[in-house]
């Protein structure tokens, strides 16, 4: 009987093969920390965020200021008919007129306001750094997808590589009439089966590449090095208080209270303040001039008073939208915690019990089939359900990667924790 593997040799490099590291690609290509690095500097949605944090600081640097003074420049009492018409000479009430007008706003309104403007300021903070968080998950999350799809397609060509030598055994055994017709078929099949495996493994692998790219915007085909353990401390994952979603709803809260304060501050009108100087013509004195506006708040509850009632509602709305946001984080973080481990666990029980079974279902058909006790489908069926057992520790493992991104890099501001 035809023997379809080279003695020991190769049975030692499966061995091998099962419980090796998980095998880089010979291309080299962005580490995951590379990768996090990279998304972060290159990413438009964080650059608009910083734009507009940038935006606020200039406007909580003007905040407290008092409004730019008025020059007020004119002719009062102009003549339009008689001798002295258009003349600013003849006519005694004629006169050219210069002055200052200011706008008076308090120090506590001025201190209302910009206290509005430095909580605006941190708002935006809170949103850049939700935004960056946001770009580290994602980009975390297709690094590690491609990883995973790299690590597929490599077992689906090694795959298909033992079958190809073992149609190449079966054909020359063939020949030498120490195999059937019906082998060579089986051995055909079960090529074709695996390449059609590993063309549909390598195309999950370009389309997980094409993910990454968007995010580095930068053409990738491979990653390298080694994912993160996916483990995830408490202190790594951090509490639903740490999380960027419920600072930015924290400093809406300290927003929307600075609004109702100011609102608050602006049932009180603004004085205005002007003096003037009037230049007559020579034969009558110079004038000058003063006066205040004061706006009268006529209607103060239809007005003023809805104003601080609209931005107290306000207020209100932050509050209980903060209390959601807390909620489903906790929530949330509780769920990936236990999915975490549970894939974890997972694969564990898996590496440890189903792997080594499968390998030595390999070993036992091969054997049996070089003795003449086993048939050569049962070799390759045992080759593909042991590949199969890889596939599936790597999808759990694909699974855990995305679980361990959403969980720990929101909360890592590094995006490195491991």
């Amino acid at each position: 009987m035809f023997t379809i593997v080279t003695p020991r040799l190769r049975l030692t490099a499966l061995a091998l093969l099962i419980v090796a590291p998980w095998p880089a690609h010979t291309q080299p290509g962005p580490t995951f920390a590379q990768a996090l690095r990279r998304a972060a500097h290159v990413s438009a949605a964080t650059q608009a965020a910083q734009a507009a944090e940038d935006a606020a600081a200039q406007t909580a640097a003007r905040a407290g200021q008092l409004p730019d003074p008025m020059l007020k420049i004119g002719i009062d009492n102009l003549p339009v008919s008689g001798p002295d018409r258009f003349t600013t000479s003849g006519e005694p009430m004629t006169m050219r007129r210069i002055g200052i007008e200011q706008q008076w706003v308090s120090a506590d309104k001025r201190q209302a306001r910009a206290t509005r403007a430095t909580r605006a300021v941190a708002a935006e903070q809170a949103a850049t750094r939700q935004t960056a968080a946001q770009v580290r998950e994602e980009a975390g999350k297709a690094w590690l997808d491609l990883f995973h799809a790299q690590r597929a397609a490599e077992l689906a060509s090694q795959l298909a590589d033992e079958m190809r030598r073992d149609l190449a055994g079966v054909q020359a055994a063939h020949r030498g009439a120490k195999a059937g017709a019906a082998d060579v078929l089986q051995a055909r099949m079960a090529l074709a089966q695996a390449e059609d495996d590993a063309a549909g493994a390598e195309q999950e692998r370009r389309t997980a590449a094409v993910r990454l790219a968007r995010w580095l915007q930068e053409p990738v085909d491979t990653v390298d090095g080694a994912p993160p353990a996916y483990t995830a401390a408490p202190a790594a994952a951090g509490t639903a208080l740490q999380r960027p979603a419920v600072l930015a709803a924290r400093r809406a809260i300290d927003l929307a209270d600075a609004d109702t304060a100011v609102a608050t501050r602006e049932r009180h009108p603004d004085w205005t303040f002007e003096a003037g100087f009037g230049q007559r013509s020579s034969r009558y004195g110079n004038m000058v001039s003063f006066g205040i506006s004061v706006p009268l708040t006529v209607d103060r509850a239809q007005r003023q008073d809805r104003d601080v009632a609209e931005k107290s509602a306000l207020g209100t709305r932050a509050r209980l939208l903060y209390d959601d946001t807390l909620q489903a984080q906790e929530a949330q973080v509780r769920q990936l915690s236990e999915e975490l481990d549970s894939l974890n666990t997972r694969i564990a029980r898996l590496e440890a019990g189903l792997l080594p079974a499968a390998a030595e279902q390999v070993e036992l058909a091969v054997a049996a089939y070089r003795s003449g006790a086993g048939s050569l489908s049962a070799v390759f069926q045992a080759r593909r359900a042991l590949l199969e057992k890889r596939l599936q520790i790597n999808m759990l493992a694909r699974q855990a990667g995305a679980t361990w991104a959403a969980l720990v890099l929101p909360a890592n501001d590094e995006g490195d924790a491991q």
